[in-house]
């Protein structure tokens, strides 16, 4: 085209901004797309596995489908953080001063003070056989997450819809979204790593990251369901909001169970009895050669 290739860059980077810009504005089609896109998505990932896929192979795919549409749900509600609950610290919450905004900083300290322990406990646990599955892992982060809800409906409304709320259940309806999340979304990444073939990779990466696209939207559309701003009052708009946050927080606990229920069913289509990373793999076809050429393998390091 007569351009220099650094400059194209910067051309289609500018482009780029004024589309996303353009989508912002445009939420109604940014939604369409992303059903349009998540069904073909969907469609395509599930007609490879059955028609190209040796069966068990096929069914870690469906595995990690069931735990790739059931983390849009687990996104749609854990980030309210960022937008209807951080409205919800900004109007009815007892801060002592501190802008609302700061609190979006615990996720990221819990998580700092707690990954290390959750990865010591799922090693320690792993150690005796007690180790609950990746789809029972994500069970539980759905119940803490429904948890966190309710803890802060409650605590709301101890306090009188028409006094503040008491600032120790934003640390704790925090504290609960994060150990969900610390539940979730490690073990979804490594289960999507695990599950899809070599040659799906990058393709079941890339529809766990959708899901989590798809699940933003619907954050949005839940947020924008609070609709405190509507209410007449501040007693009840803030009344609408522990409404909305009682449905989803029962809507969460209640696919939580449904997940825990089921999930001996997925671990099942996981096959985790012949699952072998690729090292594994690696480390077994080295120890092979030597033997199947009549040589001992201590040998070969001779």
């Amino acid at each position: 085209m007569g351009i220099k290739f650094e400059w194209l860059l910067y051309l289609v980077g500018l482009l780029a901004v004024g589309v996303c810009w353009w989508m912002v504005q445009n939420q109604a089609l940014v939604g369409t797309l992303l059903g349009v896109a998540g069904a073909a998505l969907v469609a395509y990932v599930i007609f490879t596995a059955v028609v190209k896929l040796p069966p068990q192979d096929r069914d870690r795919i469906f595995a990690a489908m069931f735990l790739i549409l059931g983390s849009i749900l687990f996104w749609a509600l854990f980030e309210q953080a960022g937008s209807s609950l951080n409205l919800f610290a900004d109007r009815y919450v007892d801060r002592a001063g501190v802008p609302a905004s700061v609190f979006q900083s615990l996720n990221a300290g819990y998580i700092v003070l707690f990954a290390p322990l959750f990865a010591a406990l799922w090693t320690w646990l792993g150690r005796r056989g007690w180790e609950p599955s990746a789809p029972a892992k994500f069970g539980l982060a759905m119940l803490q997450l429904g948890l966190g809800f309710f803890v802060l409906k409650w605590g709301a409304e101890a306090a009188g819809l028409e006094n503040a709320t008491p600032v120790l259940f934003i640390f704790l309806i925090y504290l609960l979204h994060t150990t969900g999340e610390l539940c979730l979304s490690p073990v979804g990444l490594s289960a999507m790593n695990r599950l899809a073939p070599a040659h799906m990779a990058s393709l079941i990466m890339g529809t766990w990251f959708f899901a989590s696209a798809t699940g933003n939207f619907a954050a949005g559309l839940i947020a924008a369901a609070t609709g405190s701003e509507k209410a007449s009052g501040e007693g009840a708009g803030k009344a609408l909001v522990l409404d909305v946050y009682g449905t989803i927080g029962l809507w969460a606990i209640g696919f939580g169970v449904l997940v825990i229920a089921v999930s001996p069913l997925i671990k099942k289509l996981m096959h985790l009895d012949t699952l072998r990373d690729a090292e594994d793999l690696a480390g077994q076809k080295e120890l092979a050669e030597p033997q199947a050429a009549g040589v001992h393998p201590e040998a070969k390091g001779a």
